[in-house]
Protein backbone atom coordinates (compact mmCIF):
# COMPACT_ATOMS: atom_id res chain seq x y z
CA UNK A 1 0.00 0.00 0.00
CA UNK A 2 1.18 3.41 -0.98
CA UNK A 3 1.40 6.47 1.22
CA UNK A 4 -0.66 9.05 1.82
CA UNK A 5 0.23 12.16 -0.10
CA UNK A 6 0.80 14.02 4.19
CA UNK A 7 2.77 11.06 5.12
CA UNK A 8 4.97 11.00 2.24
CA UNK A 9 5.86 14.55 2.07
CA UNK A 10 5.47 16.17 5.70
CA UNK A 11 9.13 16.11 6.28
CA UNK A 12 9.68 18.42 3.58
CA UNK A 13 8.04 21.06 5.60
CA UNK A 14 9.38 20.87 9.18
CA UNK A 15 7.06 23.73 10.15
CA UNK A 16 5.19 21.23 11.00
CA UNK A 17 7.14 19.83 13.79
CA UNK A 18 6.13 23.13 15.52
CA UNK A 19 2.88 24.19 14.25
CA UNK A 20 -0.26 23.46 12.71
CA UNK A 21 -0.35 25.98 9.96
CA UNK A 22 -3.29 26.82 8.58
CA UNK A 23 -1.87 30.59 6.99
CA UNK A 24 -0.83 29.43 3.80
CA UNK A 25 -2.98 32.02 1.85
CA UNK A 26 -1.37 34.69 3.43
CA UNK A 27 2.53 33.82 3.96
CA UNK A 28 3.16 30.14 3.57
CA UNK A 29 6.42 28.32 5.10
CA UNK A 30 8.89 26.93 2.74
CA UNK A 31 9.58 24.23 2.28
CA UNK A 32 12.36 22.15 2.51
CA UNK A 33 13.66 22.32 -0.68
CA UNK A 34 13.24 26.15 -0.96
CA UNK A 35 15.21 26.56 2.04
CA UNK A 36 18.08 24.71 1.25
CA UNK A 37 18.40 26.17 -2.12
CA UNK A 38 18.77 29.33 -0.82
CA UNK A 39 21.31 28.28 2.54
CA UNK A 40 23.23 26.99 -0.81
CA UNK A 41 23.39 30.06 -2.47
CA UNK A 42 24.22 32.50 0.46
CA UNK A 43 27.07 29.92 1.57
CA UNK A 44 28.45 30.19 -1.63
CA UNK A 45 28.20 34.10 -2.26
CA UNK A 46 30.04 33.93 1.06
CA UNK A 47 32.80 31.55 0.31
CA UNK A 48 33.06 32.92 -3.22
CA UNK A 49 31.17 35.68 -4.18
CA UNK A 50 30.57 35.88 -7.85
CA UNK A 51 32.95 33.42 -8.69
CA UNK A 52 30.52 30.47 -9.69
CA UNK A 53 28.44 33.53 -11.56
CA UNK A 54 27.81 31.44 -14.47
CA UNK A 55 25.02 28.99 -12.29
CA UNK A 56 23.24 31.70 -11.07
CA UNK A 57 22.40 32.65 -14.55
CA UNK A 58 20.87 28.82 -15.04
CA UNK A 59 19.20 29.29 -11.94
CA UNK A 60 17.01 31.86 -13.44
CA UNK A 61 16.84 29.59 -16.66
CA UNK A 62 15.71 27.20 -14.38
CA UNK A 63 12.83 28.63 -12.59
CA UNK A 64 11.40 29.99 -16.16
CA UNK A 65 11.11 26.56 -17.29
CA UNK A 66 10.01 24.75 -14.22
CA UNK A 67 7.10 27.60 -13.66
CA UNK A 68 6.40 26.90 -17.81
CA UNK A 69 5.98 23.17 -17.03
CA UNK A 70 3.61 24.10 -14.13
CA UNK A 71 1.12 26.08 -16.44
CA UNK A 72 2.08 24.81 -19.65
CA UNK A 73 3.33 27.42 -20.77
CA UNK A 74 7.06 28.37 -22.61
CA UNK A 75 9.94 29.86 -20.80
CA UNK A 76 10.39 32.56 -23.35
CA UNK A 77 6.81 33.60 -21.71
CA UNK A 78 7.78 33.91 -18.10
CA UNK A 79 9.34 37.08 -16.75
CA UNK A 80 11.08 36.98 -13.09
CA UNK A 81 9.09 39.94 -11.17
CA UNK A 82 9.31 40.60 -7.34
CA UNK A 83 5.70 40.23 -6.33
CA UNK A 84 2.35 40.04 -7.73
CA UNK A 85 1.42 43.44 -7.58
CA UNK A 86 4.67 44.51 -9.87
CA UNK A 87 3.15 41.59 -12.44
CA UNK A 88 -0.01 43.06 -12.28
CA UNK A 89 0.92 46.71 -12.97
CA UNK A 90 2.94 45.65 -15.81
CA UNK A 91 0.00 44.54 -17.70
CA UNK A 92 -1.85 47.87 -16.19
CA UNK A 93 0.27 50.28 -17.17
CA UNK A 94 2.23 48.46 -20.59
CA UNK A 95 -1.23 48.64 -22.50
CA UNK A 96 -1.96 50.88 -24.80
CA UNK A 97 -5.39 52.39 -22.98
CA UNK A 98 -7.74 54.90 -25.10
CA UNK A 99 -10.20 56.68 -23.56
CA UNK A 100 -13.24 54.49 -23.64
CA UNK A 101 -12.05 51.27 -23.28
CA UNK A 102 -13.46 49.17 -20.43
CA UNK A 103 -12.10 46.86 -17.67
CA UNK A 104 -14.33 44.09 -16.66
CA UNK A 105 -13.36 43.41 -13.09
CA UNK A 106 -14.47 41.76 -10.10
CA UNK A 107 -15.61 42.77 -6.01
CA UNK A 108 -13.91 41.14 -3.55
CA UNK A 109 -11.05 41.36 -5.23
CA UNK A 110 -7.30 41.33 -3.24
CA UNK A 111 -6.05 45.45 -3.85
CA UNK A 112 -2.81 44.49 -6.07
CA UNK A 113 -5.79 43.31 -8.42
CA UNK A 114 -7.84 46.41 -8.03
CA UNK A 115 -6.15 50.16 -7.60
CA UNK A 116 -3.85 49.22 -10.77
CA UNK A 117 -7.46 48.86 -13.00
CA UNK A 118 -8.84 51.82 -11.20
CA UNK A 119 -6.02 54.10 -11.85
CA UNK A 120 -6.59 53.66 -15.51
CA UNK A 121 -9.98 56.22 -14.99
CA UNK A 122 -6.89 58.96 -15.18
CA UNK A 123 -6.81 57.36 -19.12
CA UNK A 124 -10.54 57.66 -19.83
CA UNK A 125 -10.64 54.00 -19.02
CA UNK A 126 -13.82 52.45 -16.97
CA UNK A 127 -14.40 49.11 -15.22
CA UNK A 128 -17.78 47.36 -15.35
CA UNK A 129 -17.61 45.78 -11.35
CA UNK A 130 -19.50 41.84 -11.04
CA UNK A 131 -19.87 39.88 -8.42
CA UNK A 132 -17.15 36.90 -8.19
CA UNK A 133 -19.84 34.21 -8.87
CA UNK A 134 -21.71 36.64 -11.12
CA UNK A 135 -23.02 33.80 -13.93
CA UNK A 136 -21.28 33.31 -17.08
CA UNK A 137 -24.17 35.43 -18.56
CA UNK A 138 -23.80 38.01 -17.48
CA UNK A 139 -19.91 37.96 -17.69
CA UNK A 140 -20.25 37.51 -21.23
CA UNK A 141 -22.77 40.37 -21.55
CA UNK A 142 -20.10 42.27 -19.85
CA UNK A 143 -17.09 41.48 -21.90
CA UNK A 144 -19.36 42.83 -25.00
CA UNK A 145 -17.20 45.65 -26.33
CA UNK A 146 -14.21 45.56 -23.29
CA UNK A 147 -10.67 45.38 -23.89
CA UNK A 148 -9.81 43.43 -20.98
CA UNK A 149 -11.50 41.18 -17.89
CA UNK A 150 -9.22 40.74 -14.67
CA UNK A 151 -10.07 38.11 -11.99
CA UNK A 152 -8.32 36.07 -9.37
CA UNK A 153 -8.12 32.40 -10.17
CA UNK A 154 -9.18 32.57 -5.86
CA UNK A 155 -10.35 34.59 -4.16
CA UNK A 156 -8.60 35.79 -0.87
CA UNK A 157 -11.23 35.92 1.29
CA UNK A 158 -14.07 33.96 0.23
CA UNK A 159 -11.91 31.00 -1.38
CA UNK A 160 -14.42 31.04 -4.54
CA UNK A 161 -12.40 29.33 -7.08
CA UNK A 162 -13.13 30.84 -10.58
CA UNK A 163 -14.05 28.61 -13.60
CA UNK A 164 -10.81 29.43 -15.79
CA UNK A 165 -11.31 27.88 -18.88
CA UNK A 166 -15.26 28.92 -19.02
CA UNK A 167 -14.02 32.65 -18.78
CA UNK A 168 -11.24 32.27 -21.53
CA UNK A 169 -13.99 30.59 -23.61
CA UNK A 170 -15.52 33.90 -23.30
CA UNK A 171 -12.54 36.67 -23.20
CA UNK A 172 -11.63 34.31 -26.75
CA UNK A 173 -14.90 34.81 -28.27
CA UNK A 174 -15.49 38.98 -27.52
CA UNK A 175 -11.63 39.21 -28.41
CA UNK A 176 -11.18 40.36 -24.75
CA UNK A 177 -7.48 40.26 -22.96
CA UNK A 178 -7.86 38.17 -20.36
CA UNK A 179 -5.66 38.39 -17.07
CA UNK A 180 -5.60 36.08 -13.80
CA UNK A 181 -4.27 36.78 -10.62
CA UNK A 182 -3.27 33.35 -9.80
CA UNK A 183 -1.43 33.47 -6.30
CA UNK A 184 -4.20 32.05 -4.65
CA UNK A 185 -4.57 28.98 -7.04
CA UNK A 186 -1.16 28.19 -8.74
CA UNK A 187 0.72 25.30 -6.55
CA UNK A 188 -2.45 24.24 -5.33
CA UNK A 189 -4.93 23.60 -8.16
CA UNK A 190 -4.39 22.80 -11.64
CA UNK A 191 -3.61 25.62 -14.53
CA UNK A 192 -3.37 25.48 -17.95
CA UNK A 193 -2.93 28.89 -20.33
CA UNK A 194 -3.40 27.13 -23.49
CA UNK A 195 -6.27 25.29 -22.43
CA UNK A 196 -7.93 28.28 -20.31
CA UNK A 197 -6.65 30.86 -23.35
CA UNK A 198 -5.14 33.30 -20.66
CA UNK A 199 -2.99 36.34 -22.24
CA UNK A 200 -0.99 37.18 -19.22
CA UNK A 201 -1.11 35.77 -15.64
CA UNK A 202 0.82 37.23 -12.49
CA UNK A 203 1.71 35.21 -8.73
CA UNK A 204 4.61 35.54 -6.14
CA UNK A 205 6.07 32.38 -4.41
CA UNK A 206 5.18 32.98 -0.44
CA UNK A 207 1.84 31.31 -0.71
CA UNK A 208 0.83 28.28 -2.43
CA UNK A 209 4.18 27.73 -3.73
CA UNK A 210 5.59 27.57 -0.44
CA UNK A 211 8.87 29.97 -1.82
CA UNK A 212 10.18 32.72 -0.72
CA UNK A 213 8.36 36.33 -0.26
CA UNK A 214 9.78 38.71 -3.23
CA UNK A 215 10.05 36.85 -5.85
CA UNK A 216 7.03 35.79 -8.38
CA UNK A 217 6.23 35.36 -12.32
CA UNK A 218 4.94 37.41 -14.67
CA UNK A 219 3.56 34.84 -17.65
CA UNK A 220 3.00 36.87 -20.69
CA UNK A 221 1.60 34.71 -24.11
CA UNK A 222 4.41 35.35 -27.00
CA UNK A 223 1.89 36.78 -29.49
CA UNK A 224 0.64 39.43 -26.91
CA UNK A 225 4.30 40.58 -25.87
CA UNK A 226 4.49 43.36 -28.28
CA UNK A 227 1.33 45.07 -27.41
CA UNK A 228 2.16 45.40 -23.68
CA UNK A 229 5.67 47.67 -23.39
CA UNK A 230 7.66 47.64 -19.60
CA UNK A 231 6.89 50.16 -17.26
CA UNK A 232 10.34 49.85 -15.76
CA UNK A 233 13.10 50.24 -18.09
CA UNK A 234 16.56 49.49 -17.28
CA UNK A 235 19.78 47.75 -18.54
CA UNK A 236 18.25 44.30 -19.08
CA UNK A 237 15.35 44.81 -20.98
CA UNK A 238 17.28 45.08 -23.80
CA UNK A 239 18.43 42.15 -26.64
CA UNK A 240 22.00 43.36 -26.04
CA UNK A 241 22.42 43.65 -22.36
CA UNK A 242 25.38 41.12 -21.63
CA UNK A 243 27.36 44.05 -23.68
CA UNK A 244 28.09 46.84 -21.80
CA UNK A 245 29.49 48.20 -24.53
CA UNK A 246 26.01 48.61 -26.15
CA UNK A 247 23.85 51.37 -26.03
CA UNK A 248 20.63 49.42 -28.43
CA UNK A 249 17.24 50.08 -27.18
CA UNK A 250 16.11 46.40 -29.05
CA UNK A 251 14.11 44.65 -26.72
CA UNK A 252 14.82 41.00 -25.29
CA UNK A 253 12.67 39.01 -27.93
CA UNK A 254 10.86 36.65 -25.06
CA UNK A 255 9.92 38.07 -21.52
CA UNK A 256 12.52 38.86 -20.04
CA UNK A 257 12.05 42.31 -21.71
CA UNK A 258 9.94 43.21 -18.58
CA UNK A 259 12.96 42.52 -16.31
CA UNK A 260 14.51 45.79 -15.60
CA UNK A 261 17.69 44.91 -13.78
CA UNK A 262 19.54 42.55 -11.57
CA UNK A 263 17.47 39.90 -10.50
CA UNK A 264 16.74 38.53 -6.73
CA UNK A 265 19.31 35.54 -7.20
CA UNK A 266 18.63 34.24 -3.78
CA UNK A 267 15.12 34.26 -4.16
CA UNK A 268 15.18 32.44 -8.17
CA UNK A 269 16.88 29.88 -5.59
CA UNK A 270 14.37 29.41 -4.02
CA UNK A 271 11.53 29.83 -5.92
CA UNK A 272 12.88 27.36 -8.29
CA UNK A 273 13.25 24.66 -5.87
CA UNK A 274 9.54 24.88 -5.11
CA UNK A 275 8.11 25.08 -8.44
CA UNK A 276 10.29 21.49 -9.16
CA UNK A 277 9.47 20.45 -6.00
CA UNK A 278 5.88 21.00 -6.53
CA UNK A 279 5.90 19.69 -10.22
CA UNK A 280 7.39 16.48 -8.72
CA UNK A 281 4.78 16.11 -5.91
CA UNK A 282 2.14 16.62 -8.66
CA UNK A 283 -0.66 19.77 -9.10
CA UNK A 284 -3.84 16.94 -9.63
CA UNK A 285 -2.48 15.12 -6.68
CA UNK A 286 -1.83 18.58 -4.20
CA UNK A 287 -5.68 20.01 -5.45
CA UNK A 288 -7.08 16.61 -4.26
CA UNK A 289 -5.39 16.94 -0.73
CA UNK A 290 -6.01 20.85 -0.49
CA UNK A 291 -9.61 20.49 -1.53
CA UNK A 292 -10.12 17.52 0.99
CA UNK A 293 -8.38 19.27 4.27
CA UNK A 294 -10.92 22.15 3.39
CA UNK A 295 -13.97 20.34 3.04
CA UNK A 296 -13.03 19.06 6.70
CA UNK A 297 -12.82 22.38 8.21
CA UNK A 298 -15.94 23.69 6.53
CA UNK A 299 -18.10 20.81 7.28
CA UNK A 300 -16.67 20.57 11.24
CA UNK A 301 -16.78 24.36 11.86
CA UNK A 302 -20.52 23.98 10.73
CA UNK A 303 -21.33 21.23 12.97
CA UNK A 304 -20.22 23.11 15.94
CA UNK A 305 -21.96 26.43 15.33
CA UNK A 306 -20.11 27.93 13.24
CA UNK A 307 -21.13 30.48 10.03
CA UNK A 308 -19.03 30.12 6.76
CA UNK A 309 -18.39 32.84 4.17
CA UNK A 310 -20.56 32.07 1.00
CA UNK A 311 -20.83 30.98 -1.65
CA UNK A 312 -21.71 27.42 -0.90
CA UNK A 313 -18.30 24.87 -1.53
CA UNK A 314 -18.79 23.03 -4.29
CA UNK A 315 -16.15 20.60 -6.27
CA UNK A 316 -15.79 23.06 -9.37
CA UNK A 317 -15.75 26.34 -7.10
CA UNK A 318 -14.06 25.13 -3.73
CA UNK A 319 -10.14 25.64 -3.32
CA UNK A 320 -7.55 26.06 0.14
CA UNK A 321 -9.63 29.01 1.49
CA UNK A 322 -12.48 28.81 4.21
CA UNK A 323 -13.48 31.71 5.87
CA UNK A 324 -15.38 31.38 9.45
CA UNK A 325 -16.83 32.77 12.20
CA UNK A 326 -18.88 32.30 15.84
CA UNK A 327 -21.80 34.57 16.58
CA UNK A 328 -20.19 34.39 20.30
CA UNK A 329 -16.45 34.97 19.74
CA UNK A 330 -14.84 37.64 18.05
CA UNK A 331 -12.88 36.62 15.46
CA UNK A 332 -9.42 38.03 16.13
CA UNK A 333 -10.17 36.46 19.80
CA UNK A 334 -10.60 33.12 17.79
CA UNK A 335 -7.11 33.52 16.16
CA UNK A 336 -5.21 34.54 19.34
CA UNK A 337 -6.67 31.33 21.44
CA UNK A 338 -5.81 29.12 18.81
CA UNK A 339 -2.47 30.40 18.12
CA UNK A 340 -1.38 29.75 22.25
CA UNK A 341 -2.45 26.22 21.27
CA UNK A 342 -0.56 25.87 18.21
CA UNK A 343 -2.59 26.57 15.55
CA UNK A 344 -1.90 29.43 12.51
CA UNK A 345 -4.69 30.89 11.39
CA UNK A 346 -5.61 34.67 10.24
CA UNK A 347 -7.96 37.09 11.14
CA UNK A 348 -9.28 39.00 7.93
CA UNK A 349 -11.84 41.35 7.49
CA UNK A 350 -14.15 40.06 10.95
CA UNK A 351 -13.67 36.31 9.67
CA UNK A 352 -11.18 33.73 10.67
CA UNK A 353 -9.44 32.46 7.71
CA UNK A 354 -8.48 29.14 7.57
CA UNK A 355 -5.92 27.65 4.27
CA UNK A 356 -4.57 24.27 5.34
CA UNK A 357 -1.79 22.87 2.43
CA UNK A 358 -1.59 19.35 0.86
CA UNK A 359 0.79 17.91 3.42
CA UNK A 360 -1.53 18.36 6.49
CA UNK A 361 -3.52 15.06 7.68
CA UNK A 362 -6.72 14.71 8.73
CA UNK A 363 -5.68 14.08 12.37
CA UNK A 364 -4.43 18.00 11.91
CA UNK A 365 -7.49 18.76 10.93
CA UNK A 366 -9.82 17.25 13.65
CA UNK A 367 -7.32 18.67 16.34
CA UNK A 368 -7.83 21.84 14.63
CA UNK A 369 -11.56 21.22 14.90
CA UNK A 370 -11.21 20.31 18.60
CA UNK A 371 -9.73 23.46 19.50
CA UNK A 372 -12.43 25.78 17.77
Amino acid sequence: MGFEIWEQYRDDFPVARNLVYLNHAAVSPLCRRAADAMRSLATDAEQWGSFHYPQWMACYDGLRAAAARMIHAEPGEIAIVKNTSEGIATIALGLDWRPGDKVVAFHGEFPANQYPWQKLASRGVTIEWLAPDAPLDQIDAACAGARLLAISYVQFLSGYRADLAALGEICHRRQVFFFVDAIQGLGAFPLDVRAMRIHALAADGHKWLTGPEGCGILYIERDRQDQIEPVEFGWTNVASHADYGRRDLTLRSDAGRYEPGTLNTIGCYGLRAAFEFLNEVGIERIAHAVTARTDEVAAGAAAKGYELMGPARTPATAAGIVCLRHPQEDPRLTHARLRDAGFLTAPRAGWLRVSPHFYLSPEDIARFLAHL
